[in-house]
């Protein structure tokens, strides 16, 4: 019988359901077999806003809902041999490792292994200099009038495996390329060489589908009546079995919501790929152009011939800087002529904070076709409209300037036009974010054990 090893990813973002990790360790429980469960939690700038957080609070900066999220699975994976990998250490790995320690103590499970892998970080004051010299001219300066909230690269896979191999029973990561959550127990459970690199590209792309959890699912493909989806209260998230020869199948949770079809790993499999013959990852350049896709049917697609050709020579870095203040404001209009009292309520706006960059939406009616530029609406409706929302945007460096916005919105109560309400107003930080390339051979990542 053909080695199959299965990977359930339980979280796509922060901020994810939290009761969707048992329904996968239940369902890996009941298929037998070597497995991993995965924690994708970690967005581009989840880890910038972790980094201001830990910097309120040394003892914080990692996935705020961690608790929730391996509290109703934590002893069932341990005691079933099923090690949890996940980049929920965002800024603060070992705050995180601590936290699940802490877990297991309460569950009577004292003694688990947790390995916490670190080298991402590279904001340190010693390592900014290099940074400005990997960045694009226009973003040097731009850095270097800046205050650095954080500068983390993407890194690869095999410290994930190194650890794993090593006995980990929980890898607990900070920035890593989200397919090498995947591409870590895989590596580890085949021992297959870190040179080869179809299989590599495989499993990079298996990660690729599980990352966005239930994205693949049929969830963020749903769409009523164009490509509808069943029981998305309920949705199913991803497992991926894979062989060694590379064979990917796209399943989920008998009896669960959503549905894993042929269209619903297409659109997974596209997904962010700027070259769908050159996906640039940490550990491989991955290559779909002679990729097939076959829908088995009962919510099970193969997907057989990625390609992976050697990794690149440079790690990417996102550098996120302090942006400033953003203030929004909102304010709503309805009934008769609600969109002509909204239109005056931007006029007003407008004059008032003439010396504001602005940007003014009208929810409702032409929203999602504004400019970003702070331009306003390209158009103007026309009428029909019986519920409007004014929302108001603008950032900037001074703290004072940009709260000015959320003062002006709330003085439209009763400085016209008629009929304002329902006002929210939000005033907070705002980061900037650059990108680079830093050469490989500068990162030192590794791997250690939480120590008691």
């Amino acid at each position: 019988m053909t080695d199959i090893y299965r990977v359930a990813c339980a979280a796509g973002f922060s901020g994810d359901r939290t009761d969707v990790a048992k329904p996968l360790v239940d369902e890996l429980l009941r298929q037998g077999g070597p497995s991993c469960l995965i924690f994708e939690s970690l967005a581009e700038r989840t880890l910038a806003l972790a980094q201001l957080e830990r910097y309120q609070n040394a003892d914080l900066g990692f996935e705020p809902l961690l608790s929730e999220m391996l509290e109703p699975i934590l002893e069932d994976c341990i005691k079933g041999s099923i090690p949890i990998v996940g980049n929920f250490g965002a800024a603060n790995p070992e705050g995180a490792a601590r936290l699940i320690a802490a877990m297991a103590k309460q569950k009577g499970l004292p003694d688990i292994r947790i390995a916490i892998v670190s080298g991402d970080d590279v904001s340190a004051p010693e390592f900014r200099s290099r940074l400005e010299t990997f960045l694009m001219p226009e973003d040097q300066q731009t850095l270097v009038q800046s205050k650095l909230v954080s500068a983390n690269v993407y890194l690869g896979a095999q410290e994930i495996s190194d650890a794993l191999l090593a006995g980990a029973q929980v890898v607990v990561t900070g920035r890593v390329a989200d397919p090498a959550l995947t591409v870590g127990p895989l590596m580890a459970h085949f021992k297959k060489d870190w040179a080869d690199w179809d299989f590599l590209g495989a499993a990079t792309m298996a990660g690729h589908l599980l990352e966005c959890g239930s994205q693949v699912t049929g969830g963020y493909f749903s769409d009523p009546g164009v490509k509808d989806v069943p029981g998305l209260a309920f949705l199913g998230f991803p497992i991926v079995e894979f062989d060694a020869q590379g064979t990917i199948c796209v399943t989920k949770p008998s009896g669960s919501g959503g549905l894993v079809n042929r269209m619903t790993v297409t659109e997974q499999l596209l997904y962010e790929l700027h070259d769908p013959a050159k996906y640039l990852t940490p550990d491989v350049v991955a290559d779909i152009t002679q990729t097939q896709i076959f829908d088995l049917g009962g919510d099970r697609v193969k997907v057989l011939g990625v390609k992976g050709h050697i990794r690149p020579t440079t790690l990417k870095a996102n550098v996120c800087i302090d942006g400033g203040w953003l203030a929004e404001a909102e304010i709503s209009y309805a009934g008769f002529n609600a969109d002509a009292r909204a239109q005056l309520a931007a006029q007003i706006i407008r004059e008032r904070l003439s010396d504001l960059e602005l940007r003014i939406d009208f929810i409702g009616s032409s929203s999602v076709f504004a400019s970003d530029t702070g331009e306003g609406p390209k158009f103007t409706a026309t009428g029909g409209f019986e519920d409007i929302r004014m929302r108001v945007a603008s950032a900037h460096q001074d703290r004072y300037q940009a709260q000015r916005v959320c003062r002006e919105v709330t003085a439209l109560y009763t400085c016209g036009p008629a009929g304002g309400g329902g006002v929210r107003t939000s005033l907070k930080p705002r980061l900037n974010t650059l990108a680079c390339f830093i050469p490989r051979e500068l990162i030192h990542a590794s791997y250690a054990f939480l120590k008691s």
